[in-house]
């Protein structure tokens, strides 16, 4: 079995999964746009270069995501993508990288539970919690 993220973008889907192929050093192994899909004649001339479907994988694990039409994207609220790092300077590179350009909810430092730990808001409305736990 595997749990997956799936993330929904307005627009920004390709831009995005660049950002996080080169910051969480995985690797894009599918992005399909609406233009390269049986789909194609079924999709308006302006979303055929948006992305229909997107696989980032991150060793055994993977991120997918796709452009939302305009009447079905919502930002979203009540989720948060969580990234679990043992290396603190790895996580505040990360943090600070998905940061750019966001908004900072809790800036990245020491808490009680982690030697690091930190919440945002990515330029292109992703939630993310970038935590790195203290060793035993």
């Amino acid at each position: 079995m595997e749990l997956s993220t799936y993330l929904n973008f307005n627009g920004q889907c390709a831009e995005a999964f660049k950002v996080y192929e080169g910051l969480l050093g995985g690797r894009i192994v599918m992005m399909q746009t609406h233009g390269d899909s049986p789909m194609k004649d079924h999709v308006p001339a302006d979303w055929q270069d948006k992305v229909l479907h997107a696989r980032l994988e991150l060793g055994q694990q993977a991120l997918m995501g796709s452009d939302a039409p305009p009447d079905r994207y919502s930002a979203p609220q009540g989720i948060y993508v969580s990234i679990s790092i043992g290396d603190v300077t790895q996580a505040r590179r990360i943090f600070s990288g998905l940061a750019d350009g966001g908004r900072v909810e809790m800036p990245f430092e020491k808490t009680f539970w982690a030697a690091g730990f930190g919440m945002l808001v990515d330029r292109f409305g992703v939630p993310w919690m970038v935590n790195c736990e203290q060793p035993s």
